[in-house]
């Protein structure tokens, strides 16, 4: 039997949705949400948003975050006047960032999210 080489795969992009830098990050908020926020030490937390997208966005937080955790996001983007409110999945932690998947965006909020979008100038790879 011939042995198979291992190709490397290419990279694949796994987002449904692409990623844009915020130029000026700006805060949230958020809470546990479920039976989770009972046990919790401290049941609220404040972050900063450094990339968005339709989907989803990546959050700087001294709160220890873990994987599965559902939460309540409430922010607002620097071009709008009112904040938005989100319940969001807890998908990956890395030290004090981690990565938030929104669920079940409501029409409105996902509008004003393409209109912020579109003004971005930066898209992460």
């Amino acid at each position: 039997m011939a042995e198979l080489e291992r190709q490397p795969q290419p990279s694949v992009e796994l987002r449904r949705y692409p990623r844009h830098r915020v130029s000026a990050p700006f805060p949230c908020a958020f809470s546990l949400l479920g039976l989770k926020r009972w046990a919790a030490v401290d049941r609220n937390g404040l972050g900063v948003v450094l990339d968005v997208s339709l989907g989803g966005a990546k959050v700087m937080s001294a709160a220890a975050m873990r994987p599965g955790d559902h939460l309540a996001v409430s922010f607002r983007m620097p071009d709008q006047a009112s904040a938005l409110q989100l319940d969001a999945t807890v998908k990956w932690v890395n030290d004090q960032l981690f990565g938030l998947e929104f669920l079940s965006v409501p029409l409105s909020v996902e509008s004003r999210l393409k209109k912020f979008l579109s003004r971005s100038a930066y898209t992460c790879s």
